[in-house]
C-alpha cells in the first residue's frame, strides 16, 4: 500500500450529526424581476438540486416567503434559484457569487437578501477570460455512445506550435467552468492561468482537454442508479473518452498516449466519474483528479473499489473542503482508505478545513494536485492547514 494524506489538514472538528435542527429561512429583499417564478433553495443538503418542490420558498401567515428545514448540526452550503442554474441568484452587477454559508448548531432563523438573477436582462456582461492557449475544438462534437453532441475545449502550452515535442493530456469534466468566466455559472477555475504559471516555473507542461457538460449531467458522471435520474451512464461516457474522443486527440495533437500520460479530472459528479474512469479503465488512464467527490450520489462505488482495486497502481489525488459537510468528507476518506488498503496505487488526501464545495476552492487546490500528479516518484507533501 502506498497512501499519502496532508497531515496538517485533517485536524478538523465536526458536530454530532445524529440531533436534528429547525433550520427557517426567510427571503427579505429579491429582485421583483421574478414574475410567476418560485424561489428555490439547492444546497449540499439536497444534492443542489435547484428545482426541488420540497425546498421552495412559500409565504407563510405574515405573508413572508419562507422555507422550514429539519437538519443535523455542522456546516452546509447553499444559494437560491428560480428553478434551474440558469436562474440563480447572483451580485448586484450579474457577477457569480460563492455558495452562502450555514453553520447549524441549534435552532436556526435567518434572513436571506437576494441583489440579482443570472438571466436578469439588465446584469452587465461577463468578459471572456480564456487565454491565447485556449481553442474550441468543436461545438458539437458528437457522442455516438449517448446520441449526443458537446462543445470540447483544448488548452495547448505555449510555444506547442514552434516545436516538436510530445506532451501529456488531461481530460477534464465540466469544460465550461474550467478556462472562461463568460461561460462558467460558477466561476471559473482558471487551469489556463495555473498552468501558464507552473510550466513558467518550471513543472512538465501538458496539454488540456475540457469537455462541457450536459443536461443529462448527473446520470452522464454515474456508474449506478441516482433517486430522480435514472440509470447512470459512466460507462457510456467512458467508452466515449477512450473509443472516440481521445484517439481524436492522440491523431489530431503531439500526445504522449500511454496511460501514465494520461490523466483524467474533475469536481463533485466529475470527481466521481475521474475516480470510477481509473477504476473502470486501468490502461487507458494512470493518474485522475479527485475534486469533492460526490460518492454519496453512487451506492456501488464501494463495492466497484473493493473489485477493482486490486489490480489498480495509478496515481489518484483527493480533495475535499472541510466545510462541504461532515458526511462527505467521510465518504471520501472511507474510499480513499479503502483504496489504498487495497490496490498498489499512490493515493494522495487533502481535507482543506476552510475549503468550499466550489471553483474557488478548486483552483487553489489546482496548482497542488497538478505538481504531485506530475512528479515523478512517490512524493510525500504535507501541508500546514489554513
Amino acid at each position: 500500500m502506498k497512501y499519502l494524506l496532508g497531515f496538517g489538514l485533517i485536524c478538523c472538528h465536526f458536530f454530532n450529526a445524529g440531533a436534528q435542527h429547525r433550520v427557517v429561512i426567510t427571503l427579505g429583499e429579491y429582485p421583483v424581476t421574478t414574475g410567476k417564478d418560485s424561489i428555490f433553495i439547492a444546497g449540499n443538503f439536497n444534492n443542489w438540486d435547484p428545482h426541488d418542490s420540497e425546498y421552495t420558498f412559500r409565504a407563510n401567515s405574515e405573508n413572508i416567503l419562507a422555507l422550514s428545514l429539519d437538519l443535523p448540526a455542522g456546516n452546509y452550503e447553499f444559494k437560491c434559484t428560480r428553478g434551474s442554474w440558469k436562474k440563480v441568484e447572483t451580485g448586484f452587477q450579474g457577477n457569480d457569487i460563492g455558495n452562502r454559508d450555514l453553520r447549524i448548531t441549534r435552532d436556526t432563523i435567518i434572513e436571506v437578501n437576494i441583489e440579482g438573477w443570472k438571466d436578469d436582462l439588465t446584469t452587465t456582461e461577463i468578459k471572456h477570460t480564456a487565454s491565447g492557449q485556449v481553442h474550441i475544438i468543436d461545438t458539437a462534437f458528437f457522442i455516438p455512445q449517448l446520441n449526443r453532441h458537446r462543445r470540447i475545449w483544448v488548452y495547448l502550452p505555449e510555444g506547442y506550435s514552434k516545436t516538436k515535442k510530445h506532451y501529456p493530456v488531461l481530460y477534464m469534466h465540466d469544460g465550461q467552468n474550467l478556462f472562461d468566466a463568460a461561460t462558467s455559472a460558477y466561476g471559473e477555475w482558471g487551469v489556463d492561468e495555473c498552468l501558464d504559471s507552473l510550466i513558467e516555473a518550471g513543472r512538465q507542461a501538458c496539454i488540456v482537454v475540457g469537455i462541457d457538460n450536459g443536461p443529462e449531467r448527473m446520470s452522464e458522471y454515474n456508474p449506478g442508479e441516482f433517486q430522480n435520474f435514472g440509470k447512470g451512464e459512466a460507462d457510456q461516457y467512458l467508452d466515449f473518452l477512450t473509443e472516440t474522443l481521445k484517439p481524436f486527440i492522440d491523431k489530431k495533437y503531439r500526445t504522449l498516449p500511454d496511460k501514465n500520460n494520461s490523466i483524467i479530472a474533475g469536481s463533485s459528479m466529475g470527481g466521481l466519474v475521474s475516480y470510477y474512469a481509473l477504476l473502470r479503465q486501468p490502461s487507458a488512464f494512470g493518474k485522475a483528479g479527485i475534486f469533492s467527490p460526490a460518492f454519496w450520489t453512487a451506492s456501488n462505488i464501494r463495492s466497484f473499489t473493493d473489485s477493482l482495486a486490486p489490480i489498480n497502481n495509478g496515481k489518484f489525488f483527493f480533495y475535499i473542503g472541510a466545510k462541504e459537510g461532515a458526511e462527505y468528507v467521510q465518504d471520501m476518506e472511507e474510499i480513499a482508505e479503502s483504496l489504498g488498503e487495497k490496490s498498489a496505487a499512490m493515493v494522495y488526501t487533502v481535507i482543506d478545513p476552510a475549503g468550499k464545495h466550489n471553483e474557488k476552492a478548486w483552483h487553489r487546490w489546482f496548482p497542488e494536485f497538478y505538481s504531485w500528479i506530475m512528479a515523478d516518484g512517490f512524493n510525500l507533501i504535507i501541508k500546514p492547514g489554513n
